[in-house]
């Protein structure tokens, strides 16, 4: 039982190791990418950024959607079994592999157009950044529950996941209206 055990450990240390290989050599390329694109495109360099700001935001938005809803599926799974176990390999991917790096995305071109494009002037504009942390935070305690789902540690009834679930939605429509009405 004790070599199946350490098979696993070793099997999850390796899929960390790489996943986190992937995620460096992604942030190196972007970065490259992103540097490149700077010095060819020039001035026109403004409309790239906010393009791959949205794309990121999409990206982020979605994965806020969906981990909250998985967490409400596993919550019902036995402890152990095969769908509980399947359960934690889609949330850790969906967490490392989309979410986190949107959210790194998203936070990067979009201070960098509050600095360059805004000045970090106006209220809307504050009013977003602070919705973002709070966003940010509710990004922090969903990965701290994929790692108590992971460990088998959940105490949260599937009805708390349920109302978190609704939570990026609701930033999301307050966030929209001020980068597109800017009311103040």
């Amino acid at each position: 039982m004790s070599d199946v055990s350490n098979e696993n450990s070793a099997s999850s240390e390796n899929t960390t190791g790489q996943a986190m290989r992937r995620m460096v050599i992604g942030i190196v390329v972007l970065v490259v990418l992103t540097a490149l694109l700077y010095f060819v495109a020039g001035d026109g360099f403004y409309p790239w950024a906010k393009a791959i700001h949205v794309i990121a935001v999409i990206s982020w938005m979605a994965g806020m959607l969906y981990l909250p809803r998985l967490f409400v599926y596993h919550v019902d799974a036995e402890k152990g079994s095969v769908q509980s176990e399947t359960f934690k390999v889609m949330e850790r991917r969906l967490l490392r592999g989309i979410i986190n790096p949107a959210m790194i995305v998203t936070w990067v071109f979009g201070l960098w157009m509050a600095w360059k494009i805004f000045h970090f002037e106006g209220g809307w504009l504050h009013a977003k950044i602070a919705l973002v942390l709070v966003l940010s935070g509710l990004h922090g305690y969903l990965a701290a529950a994929v790692r108590k789902f992971a460990e088998d540690k959940n105490e949260k009834p599937a009805k708390h996941w349920r109302i978190v679930n609704e939570i990026p939605t609701l930033l999301m429509i307050v966030i929209v209206i001020l980068v597109i009405v800017k009311p103040f």
